[in-house]
C-alpha cells in the first residue's frame, strides 16, 4: 500500500545512500545569479542528469543562446496508457551564502545535527527536489506504476529565471502536461500540509546614486557637496507614505482584491500576531497601517528594501561623504499588476525623487513575473486534498504565499497544465538566512507526497 509508511520504510532502508548523494548536492555552491559560479552550477546539473539518467528518464541539458548560460535540465520518463502526464519543477540554484559570519556550520558542507541538515539550499530548493525525487525512485523500485512524468529543473529561479524564459518558446511542446507539481513552498502555521492557491509575482532591480568624483572629507565638505547616502535614505524613504502603504503614483491601479471565500481560508492556515512574534522575534508590524498581516502577506502588493550599501561600515570611524550609494529593491506582486508597469511607475517616481545633485542609474532588472490565484474547486485540488489528509488526519489547508516562483506562471501557460503546489517549508528552516536546515521528517513528508500523489494519478 502506498501511505506516509511506505516512504519511511524506503528512507530507513535506503537512508545511507540518500543522504551521501543529497550531500553531494548539498556540497555545489550553486548561486546562479553569481557568473562566478557558473562552473558550479554546470557541475549540477550534470550531476542531476546523471541521477536521473540512473532512474530510467531520457534526460537532457539545455541553455539558452544568449544571456548567462545556466544550464536546464530536462528529463521524461513515459508511464501508464491514459494517466494525465505531470511535469515536476524545481531549481538547484540557491541564495548567496552571504553573511558568512551567521553561520554556525560551514553552508557548503552539510552537517546532519539532531535529524536536521544544515546547508544552503537544504531545504530551497534541493532538499525538495530531491525528497520528491527520492519519492520517485521508492515508486520505481516497489515496481509501482506512474503517470508519465517530465521534470524540469533551472539554476536561476533565485534569480529571475532568465534562462528558463528564453528557452520558453522552444521547450513548449516538449513540456505539455496535465499537472504542474511544484515542492518549493511551506505548511500552514501549525504544520498541516498546504495547498498553494496563489503566489505574488515578483519584480527586482538596483538603484544607485552617485555625486563627488570620489569620497570627500566630511569636515571640508560637510553642508557642501550633496551626501548619496544620505540622497538614498531620502529617496527610499519616498516609497512609502506615513502609514506604510506605498506612495508610488500608479503602483496599486491594477489590484485585485481576494474574495471573501479567499480571505476566510487564508485566516485558517496563517500564525497569528502571537505566534510570528515567538517565531520571527518581531511583531507583524510592515506594511499598510489598519491592515491585517494575513491579508498584508497574502493579498496586497509590496516595495521592499533589500539591502543598502554606502560609505565606510568598517571599525571605528571614517568621516567621508560617500561618493555614491546603491541599494537592492524588490516588489512583490499582487493579480493584475503587470510587472513592466509597476516597474515604470517606480522608475518615474525615483527619477521624480532624486535629491537635487545626485545622478540616480537603475540597473539589474529582471524580467519578473506576474502574481496569479487559482480557482479553489478544481478536480486536482480535490485529489491533492484527499491525499494529503490520508498524509495528515488534520487534512490540507489553502494558503496563498506572499513569495514567487517567477517561472511557475510561464510554465502554467505554456505546458497547459494545472499547477498544484504543495511543499513542506517550514519557517524554523531559514531559507535565505544564514543555517538555513531541512529536517529528516520533512524531507520524508516530501517522498510520501509525491510517492502518494503520483501513484494516485497513475
Amino acid at each position: 500500500m502506498i501511505d506516509s509508511s511506505f516512504a519511511s520504510a524506503y528512507f530507513e532502508t535506503h537512508r545511507q545512500t540518500i543522504l551521501a548523494e543529497w550531500f553531494d548536492l548539498l556540497r555545489l555552491p550553486t548561486v546562479g545569479a553569481d557568473p562566478k559560479r557558473l562552473g558550479d552550477c554546470s557541475r549540477a546539473a550534470a550531476w542531476l542528469k546523471k541521477y536521473l539518467k540512473t532512474m530510467g528518464f531520457d534526460t537532457e541539458i539545455v541553455v539558452p543562446e544568449s544571456g548567462l548560460p545556466v544550464p536546464v535540465v530536462i528529463a521524461e520518463r513515459l508511464g501508464a496508457a491514459g494517466a494525465p502526464t505531470v511535469l515536476f519543477y524545481g531549481h538547484y540554484d540557491v541564495q548567496p551564502e552571504d553573511p558568512l559570519d551567521g553561520w554556525k556550520t560551514p553552508p557548503f558542507e552539510p552537517t546532519l545535527a539532531e535529524d536536521r541538515v544544515y546547508a544552503r539550499g537544504a531545504q530551497d530548493n534541493k532538499g525538495q527536489v530531491f525528497g520528491f525525487l527520492q519519492g520517485v525512485k521508492a515508486l520505481l523500485t516497489a515496481g509501482e506504476s506512474l503517470p508519465t512524468l517530465k521534470i524540469v529543473l533551472e539554476g536561476q529561479e533565485e534569480s529571475g529565471s532568465e534562462a528558463l524564459h528564453l528557452l520558453a518558446p522552444q521547450l513548449a511542446k516538449r513540456l505539455r502536461a496535465d499537472v504542474l507539481m511544484v515542492s518549493d513552498t511551506s505548511c500552514a502555521a501549525d504544520g498541516r500540509p498546504s495547498i498553494v492557491a496563489g503566489l505574488r509575482g515578483v519584480r527586482h532591480f538596483t538603484v544607485t546614486l552617485t555625486g563627488p568624483d570620489y569620497d570627500l572629507h566630511s569636515g571640508i565638505h560637510g553642508g557642501v557637496a550633496p551626501n548619496p547616502a544620505q540622497g538614498m535614505a531620502e529617496l527610499l524613504a519616498s516609497l512609502h507614505n506615513a502609514d506604510g502603504s506605498v506612495a508610488v503614483t500608479g503602483f496599486c491601479d491594477q489590484v485585485r482584491e481576494p474574495t471573501g471565500e479567499e480571505l476566510d481560508l487564508a485566516h485558517q492556515s496563517m500564525a497569528t500576531e502571537e505566534d510570528y512574534l515567538r517565531e520571527i522575534g518581531c511583531p507583524p508590524y510592515g506594511g499598510t497601517q489598519g491592515v491585517d498581516h494575513v491579508t498584508r502577506g497574502s493579498f496586497m502588493p509590496t516595495i521592499e528594501i533589500n539591502g543598502i550599501h554606502s560609505g565606510y561600515g568598517g571599525p571605528g570611524s571614517k568621516t567621508v561623504i560617500p561618493s555614491s550609494a546603491f541599494a537592492k529593491i524588490s516588489m512583490r506582486l499582487v493579480p493584475d499588476q503587470r510587472p513592466d508597469d509597476v516597474m515604470e511607475a517606480v522608475e518615474a517616481h525615483l527619477k521624480l525623487h532624486c535629491p537635487r545633485g545626485l545622478k540616480l542609474a537603475i540597473s539589474e532588472t529582471c524580467a519578473g513575473a506576474p502574481g496569479f490565484r487559482l480557482e479553489l474547486k478544481t478536480p486536482v485540488f480535490r485529489l491533492a486534498a484527499d491525499v494529503l489528509g490520508q498524509l495528515d488526519p488534520r487534512g490540507a489547508v489553502f494558503r496563498w504565499e506572499g513569495a514567487s516562483i517567477p517561472i511557475v506562471s510561464e510554465l502554467r501557460h505554456i505546458s497547459g497544465a494545472a499547477p498544484l503546489l504543495v511543499g513542506f517549508g517550514q519557517e524554523e528552516d531559514k531559507i535565505h538566512c544564514p543555517n538555513e536546515s531541512f529536517s529528516l521528517d520533512q524531507f520524508i513528508r516530501v517522498m510520501a507526497w509525491a510517492s502518494m500523489m503520483l501513484k494516485a494519478l497513475a
